[in-house]
């Protein structure tokens, strides 16, 4: 039997067990769909999508769930040129995944006329900034070297996409050569980045001795099991966490849990762990949040940061934020670097045994119990409070959708609402939250990319979907029906892009200006979408607008039965104040 190129990309993608292929199908690479379909009888499954931005994102999405990589495949320099969005907020997640794309035939002479407009010299020019790597092999052996190296370089720490181009004549013509396909047991990934030897002691010397020790997480949760490393690391020192989200680092449920920065203003050390923005996190900022000089910690405060995301830095975009000076820099995978440091601070304390430390843990411990109980509490009144509004608070909403979720095994894709979740829900296992939301325009793609990751474990996946982002994107909700994935949406409909709003807002009234014109371009109303209608038309169980508290109890319950029972989307529209 003949076998072409596309097979051998195929074959490459079940020996590296990527399980999903995200796409809108392109002529570009009709030879690959056809080797996923008949030749390696629809591995990995095809995942069919209405538009390149959607198809990253599913694969950002699956990849937060996982940390690991699938694939999302562009259609030629057009497909490409509709992705670099969603493409760049992966990146800056630094969420694992390979993307194939695909070029108009190289050799000239066999180009037809819309393959010159679709044609570029070296199509990954355009998105190198905001990928770790990219390739576009020519040959069979350029291929299957291209695969190999990409997967490694998209699984090491830091994460991130990478990018790979097929020739369409490579794909469609027969392979003349027998190719040895690698054996990704073998080299197929790096070992972590280790801490050095010589850092561990003065580092375990600095947190025994601190008096105040706060610890601050950022995207250490995505390697889940680390969650409950960086407890019982807490514990033994008796510090706050302040969990940043860009992963769940820590449970919002135990009393070290500490949700903003007010904890560091009496801090005598910092333990930053996996955490980007340090400075801004750091600075003393001003009415607008921009940084007016001064850290919020006190001056004589250790700072000591361990990470790896100096070691994928773009010299294009600004993400990797303003250099923030530290006391100890480590350059360190934290997989490996937290077990070592929890079992040298329990080995030191246990020769030294200096009592007074202990007693000041202990004391610090019940501070911290009191204080989580009644902040707790605190939040529920404030959530509780004007309750009866309509439209209803967007706090009242969460607390619905909270007791909704009661008794179920669910998973938070991304939006906490003004971090309300976070105050209300009991994030109690490493799963329950994927991290927190990116960009406009992101979100509906990486909550299908969640509930996929997710399909088939029993776990209920949960969106609470803002109404501008799902506006941009509107084709997603199709992919979810055509490919049964399970996912409860909870519009977050405020009917306006209402971060543009509140900025409107402010500087009307920093220019002594009138503020009736504030809707004018922020508002998502007049008409007001019906996105249950919307969702309805795509094959979902939708309900809704519901503006009132009070209705909401029920339309849930029957729409979590519907994605249970069903295995179906299900939609509710809760229309909420405007903050």
């Amino acid at each position: 039997m003949s076998r072409y190129g596309s097979d051998l990309i195929a074959d490459l993608l079940n020996r590296y067990e990527l399980p999903y292929a995200a796409f809108n199908p392109g002529a570009s690479f009709r030879g690959l769909h056809d080797s996923i379909l008949n030749y390696a009888g629809n591995r990995p499954q095809i995942i069919e999508c209405q538009h390149e931005e959607i198809a990253v994102g599913i694969a950002h999405g699956y990849a937060k769930a996982t940390n690991k990589p699938m694939v999302a495949i562009l259609h030629n320099l057009v497909g490409l040129l509709h992705a670099p969005m969603a493409m760049y907020y992966a990146y800056i997640d630094r969420a694992p995944m390979m993307i194939l794309g695909a070029s108009g035939p190289m050799a000239a002479g066999r180009r037809r006329r819309t393959d010159w407009e679709h044609t570029a010299v070296v199509q990954g020019d355009m998105i190198r900034d905001i990928v770790k790597w990219d390739d576009q092999p020519f040959d069979a052996d350029g291929v299957v070297h291209g695969f190999a190296r990409g997967y490694r370089v998209a699984c090491t720490e830091p994460t991130g996409p990478v990018y790979i181009c097929y020739d369409v004549c490579f794909q469609e013509d027969e392979l003349t050569t027998q190719v040895e396909l690698p054996d990704p047991a073998r080299g197929g990934l790096h070992s972590r980045i280790a801490m050095e030897k010589e850092m561990l002691a003065p580092l375990v010397k600095s947190l025994l001795n601190a008096k105040r020790p706060v610890i601050l997480a950022g995207a250490l949760g995505r390697h889940k099991e680390r969650v409950q490393t960086l407890v019982e690391l807490a514990e033994f020192l008796a510090a706050p966490v302040i969990d940043l989200g860009d992963r769940l680092n820590f449970p919002n449920t135990h009393p070290l849990f500490s949700l903003g920065t007010k904890n560091l203003s009496d801090a005598d050390l910092l333990l930053a762990l996996d955490v980007r923005d340090l400075h801004i996190t750091l600075a003393q900022v001003n009415h607008d949040k921009r940084p007016s000089g001064g850290r919020i910690i006190p001056s004589d405060c250790r700072v000591i940061a361990i990470g790896v995301d100096d070691l994928e830095t773009s010299s294009w975009s600004q993400n990797s934020m303003r250099f923030a000076p530290v006391d100890m820099s480590i350059l360190a995978d934290t997989y490996t670097a937290l077990p070592e440091i929890l079992a040298a601070c329990r080995s030191q304390e246990a020769a030294a045994s200096p009592e007074s430390s202990v007693k000041n843990r202990e004391t610090r411990m019940k501070m911290w119990r009191e204080n989580h109980r009644a902040q707790r509490a605190r939040w529920l009144e404030e959530a509780k409070a004007n309750a009866d509004a309509s439209p209803m608070p967007p706090a009242r909403m969460v607390l619905e959708v909270g007791n909704a979720l009661q008794g179920k095994d669910w998973v938070l894709t991304g939006n906490t609402v003004l971090d309300w979740t976070r105050r209300l829900w009991n994030f109690d296992q490493p799963h329950r939250h994927a991290g927190k939301h990116m960009g406009t325009g992101t979100q509906i793609g990486i909550a299908l990319g969640v509930a996929l990751a997710y399909k088939g474990t029993g776990k209920l996946v949960v969106d609470l979907q803002p109404d501008g982002d799902l506006m941009y994107d509107v084709g997603a909700l199709w992919t979810a029906s055509k490919c049964k994935i399970p996912l409860l949406v909870v519009m977050y409909n405020n009917r306006a892009y209402n971060n543009s709003w509140d900025h409107q807002y402010r500087i009307a009234g920093w220019r002594e200006r009138t503020r009736d014109n504030v809707p004018v371009g922020t508002e998502i109303d007049g008409p007001a979408p019906d996105f249950a209608a919307l969702a309805r038309a795509q094959g979902w169980h939708a309900e809704g607008p519901i503006t009132r508290g009070d209705d909401l109890p029920a339309a849930l319950a029957r729409a979590i039965k519907v994605v249970e029972t069903e295995g179906k989307p299900a939609l509710v529209d809760a229309v909420v104040q405007r903050r």
